[in-house]
């Protein structure tokens, strides 16, 4: 639980107001605390840090844009448990614009913005859902008579921190595949700058809790990889914690939906499964609350590789994934590998027959060669003069 002590000089009053603003007890707090530590890979005692963070600091304000997308990531995070939803925009973070949630439309909506970017200028945070269209000088999406890019840069130039949640606004997500009439483009590519990216289809809604409170309890976001993502949830492949992976391993996977291997839970590599070639966390995090198997894997169907560019919508499902570590062999056996009969008494017999004969073959021209080498002896002598050794006649 991290350092004990530091957990301790949260105000006992503290801890009561949390319990009663978050509804949850005071153990559960600090067990969610210590949860969040561990999710971004936080060094022992960070959980004491991260509940007196949450208890004292600031709560950020937060202006949450969309664009191309499905509202898939907004949905996700609408199931989060730990906390949910209303504590979480009304205790952790100060949700001040998301057209979503929101209840205020059309120009009030626009005046919530503005004065939420104009009270919190350079602190405030800003989460991109959605590509971004850009072809057509981004006549694909305004709204308030405003063009995404418009938006989106405007938005971007006084934030502290830029966040694109999902797939879409990470790298295009599917409304990027092709032919990609829009032009549908991610936030990076659009600001010319790297930002923190939480790539899913949907993304795990605690993948972009952990980073929101890594910046309220440290100032900053957490550490990326060359694609804007956080490592401590898209640092491992799929492959590698997947629950299936003994099976792998072992070379027992499923040939076909609803075949012997797919209900005995068998891998799903020769059905698709992208978990080779993608980073993230979901077999480890699991989604809804719902255990550890609540992940597509864990369900029955092949990953397929959303959190990639370039794997999830633009490889077909059943196409194999490309094997970053190892590949299986080709030896391994099918799923069902056919025994072969026992052999008759005809076939022994004349397995036998044909034996005997090859044996008796070698035995005759053994002797043969034999006898070849004792005449070419025996003319070589008589040409010589020699007497002939009677043991070899």
């Amino acid at each position: 639980m991290g350092e004990m002590n530091d957990i301790f000089t949260l105000r006992r009053e503290a801890l009561h107001g949390i319990e009663q603003r978050l509804g949850m007890s005071r153990r559960d707090y600090l067990q969610f605390c210590a949860t969040l530590a561990v999710t971004m890979g936080l060094p022992k005692g960070a959980d004491a840090a991260v509940a007196k963070a949450i208890e004292s600091a600031k709560r950020p304000s937060v202006i949450w844009l969309h664009f191309q997308e499905c509202t898939g990531c907004t949905e996700s995070l609408l199931r989060a448990e730990h906390p949910t939803l209303e504590k979480l925009i009304l205790e952790v973070i100060s949700l001040d614009y998301h057209e979503t949630l929101m209840a205020a439309a059309g120009h009030q909506a626009e005046a919530a913005r503005k004065d939420a970017m104009k009270a919190n200028k350079g602190k405030y945070v800003l989460v991109i859902e959605g590509a971004i269209p850009v072809k057509e000088n981004g006549n694909y999406c305004k709204i308030g008579g405003h063009t995404a890019i418009d938006l989106l840069k405007e938005c971007a130039a006084d934030a502290a921190a830029v966040i694109a949640i999902g797939s879409c606004a990470s790298w295009g997500g599917m409304p990027s595949t092709g032919p990609n009439p829009s032009g549908a483009s991610s936030v990076a590519e659009v600001l010319g700058k790297p930002v923190v990216t939480i790539p899913g289809c949907p993304p795990n809604p605690y993948n972009f809790l952990a980073a929101v409170v890594h910046f309220l309890t440290f100032g900053k976001l957490p550490e990326v990889d060359k694609l804007g993502r956080p490592k401590f949830a898209y640092s491992r492949l799929v492959h590698e914690n997947c629950e299936r992976r003994a099976h792998f391993d072992a070379g027992r996977f499923a040939i076909e939906f609803g075949d012997a291997g797919h209900r005995q839970g068998y891998c799903l590599y020769k059905l698709g499964c992208k978990g080779p070639e993608t980073y993230a966390n979901c077999p480890t995090l699991g989604f809804g609350d719902a255990g550890e198997n609540n992940w597509p894997v864990g369900c029955g169907h092949p990953c397929i590789g959303c959190t990639e560019k370039g794997v999830g919508f633009a490889k077909p499902i059943h196409q194999l994934a490309t094997m970053k570590n190892v590949a299986p062999p080709l030896q391994y056996a099918r799923i069902v590998e056919e025994q072969g009969k026992g052999a008759t008494l005809a076939s022994a017999a004349a397995l036998a027959a044909l034996a005997g004969a090859a044996a008796g073959a070698a035995v005759m021209l053994t002797r043969n060669l034999g006898l070849s080498h004792a005449a070419e002896e025996a003319e070589r002598a008589k040409s010589e003069g020699k007497p002939q050794d009677k043991a070899r006649g």
